[in-house]
């Protein structure tokens, strides 16, 4: 059955076309036009990044169809880089949504031909409310440009698509010119990594930048710990209900005198010691690595990962314990190396 399936190449549909060369079209016509847009950079552009940096309001970032789409990834961009921004709908604003906007509020709307209906039925209303318009069109002579306080007009250029008419080139000039404004906003703000995570604590870096070991430490109750002269035989009891792989083991004061892993368990029963004339004290590692509360996850999940090491324990104001850390715990919250 199988033999009967034709292969791309073999497909007709239509004339027959060489897909490679005509993938290659797309691509080599696209960055044509990134290049002649990156030429036509000037001051116009500085002066629009140099309004948005000083924008006491938002930023709204409108636009319909193609050019809608890529206003909602510019939009998720600007805010994501540290400029509280989002995208309106230019249909929905004409029935009540242009309530979101306000005088301290500049308004980025694109346009390539800059004659959307839905974009210009809006740009008087906008004018009205005392919003600055910054229009991102191809057609410097649009209703766009002439309805903007300031405008960025692209340089002629050709679409990737074969008729030279759906909106292939031009969104991606769009998404990068987009891009451009928020990377060199955030440049401006001096947003970093720490600023990143804020704005993402659900993503990766973030998680790595924001989680500490005590936001996932197994403590009180759900901690693994005997008192130092603890028979062997309740040590084990203790390590088997609470079941994290390590036991901690400390003195009055609770300061970190030894810890006893499933590891050293296995090792221990191999020599056929008698676990009710052992103490604890008798087989506990007494210098074990152990780390701060205020640590970060992914940095313990590293010293975990040098030394070969599954559980640690946790130690704060001195050496009094405070927790357990597990490479599972760690690598449960989404932290990876």
């Amino acid at each position: 059955m199988l033999n009967n399936i034709a292969t791309l190449s073999e497909v007709k549909i239509g004339n027959k076309i060489d897909i490679l060369s005509e993938a290659r079209y797309v691509f080599e016509t696209e960055v044509n036009a990134i290049n002649l847009v990156k030429d036509a950079l000037d001051g116009r552009f500085v002066q629009i990044v140099e309004l948005i940096s000083n924008c006491k309001g938002k930023v709204v970032v409108t636009g319909m169809g193609k050019p809608g789409h890529v206003s909602r990834k510019i939009a998720a961009t600007l805010s994501s880089l540290g400029t509280s921004s989002f995208f309106l709908h230019p249909a929905e604003a004409q029935h009540g949504d242009l309530g979101m906007i306000s005088s301290n509020d500049i308004v980025i709307a694109i346009s390539y031909s800059g004659e959307s209906e839905e974009i210009t039925r809006i740009l008087p209303n906008i004018k009205l409310i005392g919003a600055t318009i910054i229009g991102i069109s191809g057609n410097q002579y649009s209703t766009l440009v002439r309805y903007s306080d300031y405008s960025f007009v692209f340089p002629r250029f050709m679409e990737a698509c074969s008729m030279n008419l759906a909106p292939t080139s031009s969104t991606t000039v769009e998404m990068v010119l987009g891009d451009a404004l928020a990377v060199c906003l955030a440049k401006i703000y001096g947003f970093q990594k720490n600023n990143y995570a804020l704005y993402h604590p659900a993503g990766s870096l973030g998680k790595k930048l924001l989680i500490k070991v005590s936001d996932i430490a197994h403590t009180g109750e759900r901690n693994a710990v005997v008192m130092v002269g603890t028979k062997l035989k309740d040590a084990i009891i203790e390590m088997s209900t609470k079941a994290i792989g390590i036991l901690n083991v400390v003195n009055e004061e609770n300061e970190l005198m030894g810890v006893f892993t499933d590891g050293d368990l296995k090792r221990t029963l191999t020599r056929e010691v008698n676990v009710y004339e052992l103490s604890i004290d008798d087989v506990l590692i007494k210098t074990p690595i152990s780390i701060n509360f205020d640590m970060l996850a992914v940095d313990a999940l590293k010293l975990m990962k040098e030394n070969n090491i599954s559980a640690l324990p946790i130690v704060k104001n001195g050496n009094k314990l405070g927790g357990t850390i597990r490479v599972n715990d760690i690598i449960g919250v989404g932290i990876f190396l």
